[in-house]
């Protein structure tokens, strides 16, 4: 198979190693986002789906719209048999959706029609989802929207982190997309239309997402600390100073919500709605992640104080 692949992130670059090295198709061009200014020195980085890529000997192309005819000719060129999509962060216009003969396939990191939309893995660990996993689909123009061609799940254990999702999520993508082009070559695709009164949207995350409600119950507060670690990162201000929240587990605890109930058995355990959530890693602003006895060790938390989120 000729494919053109498109994609950005690590998940992304999971799925296209795994379509050279396992798969062994011909990637014939690789498109990517523009590279970006990273670190301190705002020094311009590639994403990894280009390093990746360039280690390959693969032609890169990184245009700034999809939209622009030169653009869309040189992808023509490339003549593809199928566009394979993964977290790419463009929407594709319908002169390259219906540019090769088997179409543009995603995968998508949700078991559709669940989960549509820009942050589907933050989202199923921040609803506590027990099972999740990826769905190859074929691209539409709506948002995922398009119909499915197979789904693989996998169970989401009760302390797993977005972070550990996703890189499972990563290798489960790339066995998915395999699977699919072993069929496409056969000729024998399935094809399944979405649910639509079934879906559900998963919405890019905002500020206030990363803010947990200490009112809400413990569960729902580990939820969303899990959800959203390692990164972007809920976050409090404890004892007058930022504090990321990267790990917590349900306690037992009675007081106001927000109170610090202890500081004691390397946890910060704090009061919720119902229950109470003992954190039990940290990241102070500025500094490496660390767990909580140490971040305690270094800064003196006084009990019956309260935590904030504004």
């Amino acid at each position: 198979m000729r494919v053109v692949f498109m994609g950005t992130p690590a998940f992304a670059a999971e799925a296209l190693r795994a379509i050279c090295e396992e798969g062994g198709h011909d990637v014939v061009l690789v498109v990517t986002n523009p590279d970006k200014p990273s670190g301190r020195g705002h020094k311009l980085t590639p994403p990894p789906v280009k390093a990746y890529a360039l280690s390959r000997g693969i032609v890169v192309f990184q245009p700034v719209s999809l939209r622009d005819t030169e653009a869309q000719e040189t992808i023509r060129r490339a003549g593809a048999d199928v566009i394979i999509v993964a977290a790419y962060g463009k929407i594709l216009p319908p002169e390259i959706l219906s540019m090769p003969p088997l179409g543009c396939v995603n995968i998508h990191a949700s078991l559709l029609p669940r989960w549509r939309g820009a942050a589907p893995i933050n989202r199923a660990i921040m609803a506590g989802d027990p099972i999740g996993g990826v769905t190859v689909m074929y691209m539409a123009e709506g948002l995922d929207t398009g119909d499915m061609i197979l789904k693989k799940e996998l169970p989401v254990p009760p302390q797993m982190t977005a972070g550990e999702y996703h890189d499972r999520l990563a290798v489960l993508g790339g066995e998915a997309i395999n699977e699919y082009l072993a069929l496409a070559a056969s000729g024998a695709v399935p094809r399944e239309k979405q649910d639509d009164a079934a879906a559900t949207y998963a919405q890019k995350l905002t500020d206030d997402d990363r803010r947990p409600d200490f009112r809400a119950s413990a569960s729902d507060v580990c939820n969303r600390i899990r959800g959203l670690s390692p990164s972007p990162g809920a976050y409090c201000f404890c004892a007058g100073k930022r504090l990321k929240l990267l790990f917590a587990v349900p306690a037992d605890g009675i007081g106001r919500p927000g109170e610090i109930l202890s500081t004691s058995g390397g946890a910060i355990t704090i009061t919720c709605g119902q229950g109470a959530v003992a954190v039990t890693a940290v990241q102070p602003e500025g500094k490496p992640r660390m767990d909580a006895e140490s971040f305690l060790r270094g800064n003196r938390i006084e009990k019956g104080s309260f935590v904030t989120c504004s």
